[in-house]
């Protein structure tokens, strides 16, 4: 994988646009009680007395429902707007999750339609703000830098989440937690509607297809792939619980995994800051590669100190592979649904998550800590088995006109937005936590 670097210049231009950094932390605060869910809800339901396999379950719960709601309120969108959508969406998930710190697990059938509520209206922020960048930011070149700066500053809020929700646990309570991470999501997502660029937008036509975006086949290898890159993570989420509480304190996890997200961001960081040479289907799969590898030491489960360091290490390629995973979306696409194949991405990315956090738990029980673990590694090679086996489908991309090399045209001179930049990237998508 050939680069050129250019620096924090290139993250600089983006922020000056009018309008991107309010965007940006709009989408990132907004995103705050889908990005901290799984943590919150694990965290919640092991203060109520409840089994790893509860906590699983109940995360699980908010994954799939979250997977559902995306693309339904992505379409909503597309009819309707940004701010008929999103901020209805924000409230009535945040009071999803109040539901949940009222009646906690005595009752169960309420707990799960409480994190169903939360995660089927979850707004679609993350897929909305990429549908916005190609009217505040104009160029493709530009626009395709600001998929990796989306992808660091996502990490940034993964590193800090964590932390925030371990705190606001250690001086209140778990049920606080949900509150008030839920509070800021609301007022983030107000913050994004509230814009002009928001306000505005309205999506281009799109081609009659039942299928959408998913008449890709290349999109579906990706989509295959990055299932099971979610499954990895979402299995973390719960083996981190097992080893906090092998190691007798709570705090544990929220180190971990903020060393997680931290390492996403210093790999996030120095992806975006270079131009890369090269099909990015075949960077990607390197990038996949390197992340596979990264999880697999984890199953050692070692010492606080080595482990934290393990952890780190297992999140650098994440925000890369996330970052050129949005080209290679870009590139499949049929015309006029690029953002909604953003959306089935994540979509299918927290169906991969529910699936680990599922998983996870019963292994935690039945096999240990490391066998929870051991769920991230097999995930992590499970993605790169899809990507290597469907190598020839992503080799023949929808469009080959646009950029190879990320941050430019194949002439590596910035260029305005093409027509489908323009007109599919206005479509409706939806949000992840690609980190789960």
């Amino acid at each position: 994988m050939g680069a050129k670097a250019t620096g924090a210049t290139g993250y600089a231009d983006i922020l000056k646009a009018p309008h991107a950094a309010r965007l940006l932390a709009g989408t990132l605060f907004g995103r705050l009680p889908n990005a901290t869910a799984h943590i919150a809800i694990v965290l919640f339901t092991r203060a109520e007395g409840g089994s790893y396999t509860l906590a699983g379950g109940l995360a699980a719960a908010y994954g799939i429902a979250t997977a559902i709601g995306q693309p339904l309120l992505g379409r909503a969108i597309d009819l309707h707007g940004q701010p008929k959508v999103q901020l209805p969406a924000a409230v009535v998930s945040a009071l999803g999750m109040v539901l949940l710190a009222a009646v906690g697990i005595g009752s169960l059938p309420l707990a799960y339609l409480a994190v169903a509520v939360a995660g089927l209206f979850t707004p679609p922020l993350e897929g909305g703000l990429r549908a916005l960048w190609p009217s505040v930011l104009g160029r493709q070149d530009r626009v395709h830098r600001a998929y990796a700066m989306d992808a660091v500053a996502q990490e940034i809020m993964f590193t800090l989440g964590p932390l925030l929700v371990t705190v606001i646990v250690s001086i209140w309570s778990a049920a606080a937690a949900l509150l008030v991470i839920n509070v800021i999501g609301v007022l983030g997502a107000l913050s994004v509607v509230l814009s002009e660029p928001s306000r505005t937008w309205r999506s281009a036509p799109r081609d009659a297809h039942w299928l959408g975006a998913l008449r890709s086949s290349g999109l579906l290898a990706l989509l295959g792939s990055f299932f099971f890159v979610g499954l990895a993570l979402g299995s973390i989420t719960v083996a981190g619980v097992a080893y906090a509480d092998d190691h007798g304190r709570d705090s544990v996890y929220g180190i971990l995994m903020a060393a997680l997200g931290l390492g996403a961001l210093i790999g996030g960081t120095f992806y975006g800051a270079r131009q890369w040479a090269g099909a990015p289907e075949r960077r990607l799969m390197v990038l996949i590669a390197l992340l596979a590898l990264g999880y697999l030491p984890l199953v050692l489960t070692p010492g606080v100190v080595l482990m934290t360091v393990l952890s780190a290490v297992a999140g650098v390629f994440l925000a890369p592979a996330i970052a050129c995973a949005f080209i290679v979306v870009d590139r499949h696409a049929p015309r006029g649904t690029v953002t909604e194949a953003f959306s089935w991405l994540v979509t299918t990315f927290g169906v991969g998550a529910a699936a680990g956090t599922a998983v996870a738990g019963p292994a935690a029980e039945w096999g240990g800590t490391d066998w929870s673990f051991a769920v991230a590694g097999v995930g992590g090679i499970a993605a790169l088995v899809v990507l290597v086996a469907t190598q020839r489908v992503l080799a023949a991309p929808e469009r080959t006109n646009d950029i190879v090399g990320f941050g430019g045209s194949l002439s590596g001179q910035g260029e305005p937005a093409t027509e489908n930049d323009r007109n599919g990237a206005a479509e409706p998508g939806f949000s992840s936590g690609l980190e789960a």
